[in-house]
């Protein structure tokens, strides 16, 4: 090594004992280092095992400088005296050779937004089955802003789409679905006034023309890589709701089945095609099986007006299966969405992951919470 090159290389400051500074300021690691013993000792530790699941463990307890408290909320938790078997995090992975678009797919999605009037929590998770066998979420959602000045008003777009299991490319059919969603309903002129003014003909009209839209590129995608149309079947549903916070009226849109629950006054709602103002809980709102790209008409409703306290949730049928079996999962999860306030995201998901012993499809939901005018 040369005089220049000698020079070059980074040295250690005298003052740090751990080695994490080099003299020039740069970040560096040292290969001695080693982390304290007593630190050291507590990582290696675990927590007792549940069902072949080793939980995560918490350092405390450890001798030397005082570590903060770390909360921890630990595994979902469920109905029944017994959890199901499946570990509640994520387990095996699909190959990039197998299929890059599956390999690359999140095990969990969590997003969100605020707005004067509203907030927004949603949540994607692999179900428990496909992390068992290493394969994708097919599921997928979407929270985004859509229209502007030139079409009347911004909407905010709250989509999920859950694609059908026994097509092959179906977790590439319901990503596309809910990107090809949001841009052409971005360019649509005529939505957010049929919200405003309550056009349901309007509406239908729009939404018609979008899904049109929309099922003619997935089936043009599917030929470009030699695939059939079904190859890419999802369903897929929406609601579009009007950031200016005097608009009380929300539009939904769907092709196929899934869920589209209203929380209202400590009542589950989930017919929210039918009545919903009924005291009693409903049933799955559309078992219909019409998917993506073949569809070319959408179920539509304009909901008004949106009650400040009301909880909208829109799912794939990973959530509104259990929900409308389970009244365990009602319970719980209106005794967590009711509350002054809206959850923190991580609790949310936590919330959102309550397990049902025989339910291990794909989860996706966005959810709604309307606070009214005034907030």
């Amino acid at each position: 090594m040369n005089e220049s090159e000698e020079a070059g290389r980074p040295r250690w400051a005298a003052t740090d004992p751990h080695g994490f500074v080099v003299s020039d300021g740069a970040p560096a690691v040292r290969d001695d280092y080693e982390l304290p013993a007593p630190v050291r000792d507590a990582y290696e530790e675990r927590a007792p095992v549940r069902d072949g699941y080793e939980a995560p463990v918490r350092v405390q307890d450890v001798d030397g400088p005082d570590l903060p408290a770390v909360a921890a909320l630990g595994a979902p938790a469920h109905s029944g005296p017994k959890a199901p078997s499946y570990p509640p995090v994520p387990q095996g992975l699909p190959a990039v050779a197998g299929d890059l678009a599956a390999a690359v797919l999140p095990d969990i999605v969590l997003d969100g937004a605020a707005y004067p009037g509203v907030t927004v929590r949603a949540a994607s998770v692999r179900g428990d089955s496909h992390r068992y066998a290493g394969e994708p979420r097919q599921d997928a959602l979407c929270v985004t802003r859509i229209g502007g000045d030139e079409q009347g008003g911004e909407l905010l777009m709250l989509a999920v789409a859950d694609g059908v299991g026994s097509a092959p490319r179906s977790h590439v059919g319901s990503n596309e679905a809910c990107r090809l969603a949001a841009r052409y309903l971005d360019r649509s002129t005529s939505l957010h006034e049929a919200i405003r003014t309550a056009d349901a003909e309007g509406f239908q009209r729009a939404a018609d023309n979008v899904v049109r839209q929309i099922g003619n590129l997935l089936g043009d995608l599917a030929l470009q890589h030699d695939e059939r149309p079904d190859a890419l079947a999802t369903t897929l549903r929406i609601l579009l709701v009007p950031l200016d916070p005097r608009i009380r009226t929300r539009g939904f849109l769907a092709v196929g089945d899934g869920g589209a629950a209203l929380l209202r006054r400590g009542f589950w709602h989930l017919d929210f095609m039918g009545d919903a103002d009924g005291g009693k809980d409903g049933d799955v709102i559309d078992t219909r099986t019409a998917a993506l790209p073949r569809a070319r008409t959408a179920v539509t409703r304009l909901i008004h007006p949106a009650q400040p306290g009301d909880v909208i949730v829109l799912s794939t049928d990973g959530l509104s299966s259990p929900l409308a079996g389970d009244a365990g999962m009602r319970d719980f999860l209106k005794e967590a969405w009711t509350g002054a306030e809206v959850p923190a995201p991580a609790d949310f998901l936590w919330q959102f992951q309550y397990r049902v012993k025989s339910y291990d499809d794909d989860r996706t939901a966005v959810v709604l919470w309307e606070h009214g005018e005034a907030q």
